[in-house]
């Protein structure tokens, strides 16, 4: 059985992420999601105060990016340059946010890292994840970060079975991803690169690169075609 690769370089491109050093350090994706915080305390400080406000303790917002008065950012969080966060939008806490990034109507992030390009733009809650360079969730789909009997989160990729032990972990999205409207990832889930999900899917285990997971009667997924 081949196994899936799903350190950091294989489905994030270095250069779009504040988080990449931290990221490039784990030998699996989730491994940085306790170190959320952590990192963007420590990030914050080095930003050009020319280029962020620092309106709050624990929290950076570009200048030149657009806040809908509605919205709410706690801390600590880093919202990146041209990004757009819109009407009603809940960051809760310990969410960077990249560059030119939409966080749209009702959204809810959570320990978060959103890579630069990342659209969330429609009631979509995001948390304990982290999502590549232009990964885009269609409006309505989540993540589902805590399993139903609150037992400790595992990835399964086939026959094998990565131990997180985490409580709390909801999805990795490569970069390029695209998950289809009213999508549910549920715990544990790992989307490789360029990789489709087609609305009305409930996802979990992990998803290869450049493929398309189709839902129907059944799940199917298929390689792209070149």
């Amino acid at each position: 059985m081949t196994v899936t690769d799903i350190s950091p370089a294989a489905l994030f491109a270095p250069g779009h992420t504040r988080a990449w050093d931290w990221l490039s350090e784990c030998t699996y994706p989730w491994e940085v999601l306790p170190r959320i915080k952590e990192m963007i305390l420590a990030t914050g400080p080095t930003l050009d105060p020319a280029v962020y406000d620092h309106p709050a303790e624990g929290i950076w917002i570009a200048r030149d990016a657009i806040v809908a008065p509605t919205a709410f950012i706690g801390g600590p969080a880093i919202i990146g340059e041209r990004t757009e966060v819109r009407h009603g939008a809940f960051i809760r806490g310990a969410a960077l946010v990249g560059d030119g990034c939409v966080v749209g109507n009702s959204v809810e992030l959570k320990n978060c890292i959103l890579s630069d390009g990342v659209q969330v733009p429609h009631y979509n809650y995001v948390g304990d994840s982290v999502l590549g360079y232009k990964a885009h969730m269609g409006a309505g789909s989540i993540t589902s970060n805590v399993k139903s009997d609150k037992t400790l989160v595992t990835v399964r990729d086939g026959d094998r079975v990565y131990e997180t032990h985490l409580k709390k972990m909801g999805a990795i999205l490569g970069d390029m991803v695209e998950v289809g409207c009213n999508s549910v990832l549920n715990p544990g889930t790992v989307i490789g690169s360029h990789t489709n999900v087609y609305p009305l899917s409930s996802v979990r285990g992990v998803i290869p690169d450049h493929a398309i997971l189709k839902s129907g009667k059944g799940t199917e997924i298929v390689r792209k075609r070149v």
